[in-house]
């Protein structure tokens, strides 16, 4: 990290980071270590968790302009995180907190069941030579982990550059016990909760499709 940053973790850091105990790895999640939300955030309020936050250009947006939702930055690399902090304490984003772990581990073991209106993927990486299409995030895996930390009627928001990623993300969701479209037509609209970021400019630049998905949790049996 700069030098900006490293003094933006150690002075942000008390007041954004979720502290978490760990597993066997540095960013994982120690089963059993869910939170408690009214806790963490100190209200009642919808929640809304942002998968690989990055720099946190949409959720602080998102943060500052809906003072009455509470919002999670889930990210593993500590600059990104960094510089979201910086933007939220600029924002006066007071409804935001931040965790460095693995997401999965994050809706498994963080959050409890059933505590997230909202669940964003946006622009996860594509990973996108052959060889390595295996580390995405959405495979046939996340829709039940993603599902579980979801309310009944919550939405799983999802958006990608990348149009193979988001053939399989509709493939994946698509075929995932938990989920229904809530879009009509090949793809959902542009969610307009989303601001306009580095990544989406970088990949309107080189030609290439937004494409959005939405999905509704659906109740449990």
């Amino acid at each position: 990290m700069s030098d900006g940053q490293e003094r933006a973790w150690a002075e942000l850091a008390p007041r954004y980071v979720i502290d978490v105990p760990r597993d066997a790895a540095a960013t994982s999640i120690l089963p059993g270590s869910a939170i408690d939300p009214l806790t963490v955030w100190g209200r009642v309020a919808p929640l809304i968790a942002e998968i690989g936050s990055g720099q946190g250009h949409a959720i602080v947006h998102a943060a500052a302009t809906s003072p009455d939702v509470d919002f999670l930055a889930i990210e593993v690399f500590r600059a990104g995180l960094a510089r979201t902090m910086l933007d939220a304490e600029k924002a006066g984003a007071t409804n935001l907190r931040l965790v460095e772990a693995n997401a999965p581990e994050v809706l498994q073991h963080l959050l409890p069941a059933g505590a997230a209106a909202e669940v964003w993927v946006f622009f996860p990486d594509p990973w996108h030579k052959k060889k390595h299409t295996k580390r995405r995030l959405v495979a046939p895996e996340f829709p039940p982990i993603a599902a579980a930390a979801l309310a009944d009627g919550g939405m799983l928001r999802l958006a990608t550059d990348w149009e193979d990623y988001a053939l399989q993300m509709r493939d994946v969701l698509d075929a995932a016990d938990g989920f229904e479209r809530a879009f009509e037509g090949d793809w959902a609209l542009r969610f307009e909760g989303r601001t306009m970021t580095a990544f989406e400019r970088k990949g309107i630049a080189k030609g290439r499709a937004i494409r959005d998905l939405a999905y509704r949790r659906v109740p449990r049996g």
